[in-house]
């Protein structure tokens, strides 16, 4: 297991170094080796299945690229990943995959672009994703700490696509440590297009903890769904979530279990249908 996890993530960081170095000699002949790096490298295999979906089977990857031909807030970035998630930046927690609905597979894309950082908040980034399709990003991010125990973020980001001309994510995360080991997270995001008349919007709130040896225990409860601007009636998902992580190799290779119940609406005129879900994932850093 260690030999095969140790070969996997140095092929996936060579991979990752050799195509920043092809691309950063677009720009220039400084020697990617004296301040280029990757950073924020990951290689996720999973297995989720659920009731009313059934089983969906994803791989996805992800790194950033400093380039020193670039500018120094500048940056490449490259990864396979949900589309509309990825595009729309929706935040993890409320995302798809975590609340284990099972994606199509056309929305899984290849994603490339150039981003560039500023003041530390802002992030603007221009791309493509598989067949071509370009989209642009405007990013804001702003944290605040009011104590030593409590964490806010606030994040608001605009995309432009083809499919959604216009669109917006906002998301609102507030954290509170009640001790070394425990914390309770509650996360909201709302997105918003031009083309359509529904928003989609999710909430969760959570328990984790800190076990010894790395390992993390999570409850959470979570809410999403889609609205129609000016009622607000829609389809909607509440369930509960058990999760699992901890190290299975060193620090970078990390093993999740997910277990869950959900009761779906369709509608406002339907009634709420039952559903298990299990799920299972490999997270490699590199």
């Amino acid at each position: 297991m260690g030999a095969a996890a140790e070969t996997t993530q140095r092929a996936a960081r060579s991979t990752a170094e050799w195509l920043a170095r092809h691309v950063d000699s677009w720009f220039g002949d400084e020697a990617f080796t004296d301040v280029g790096r990757v950073t924020n490298g990951r290689f996720d295999v999973s297995l989720f299945h659920r009731q009313d979906q059934g089983t969906s089977v994803d791989v996805r990857f992800d790194a950033r690229f400093r380039l020193p031909n670039l500018e120094k807030r500048a940056y490449v970035f490259v990864g396979r990943d949900d589309r509309r998630d990825a595009i729309q930046d929706t935040p993890d927690a409320s995302s798809l995959r975590t609340r284990l609905l099972a994606e199509n597979r056309d929305d899984r894309s290849f994603l490339a672009g150039l981003g560039l950082s500023l003041a530390d908040s802002i992030d603007l980034r221009v791309g493509l994703s598989s067949r071509a399709q370009p989209y642009a990003q405007a990013r804001w991010r702003e944290r605040w700490e009011p104590t030593a125990s409590q964490f806010i973020e606030l994040r608001q980001t605009f995309f432009v696509t083809r499919a959604d001309r216009v669109g917006s994510t906002t998301a609102l995360t507030y954290e509170q440590r009640l001790s070394p080991l425990w914390t309770l997270r509650w996360l909201n995001a709302a997105t918003i297009t031009e083309v359509s008349r529904n928003f989609e919007w999710s909430s969760s709130l959570g328990a984790l903890r800190l076990l010894s040896g790395e390992r993390l225990i999570t409850a959470e409860a979570v809410f999403a769904g889609t609205g129609t601007q000016g009622t607000g009636v829609g389809s909607s998902d509440a369930g509960v979530l058990l999760k699992w992580e901890q190290p299975v190799y060193k620090n970078w290779l990390r093993g999740e279990l997910v277990a869950g119940h959900f009761w779906p609406r369709p509608d406002a005129n339907s009634a709420r249908g039952r559903a298990w879900a299990v799920g299972t994932s490999l997270k490699l850093q590199f």
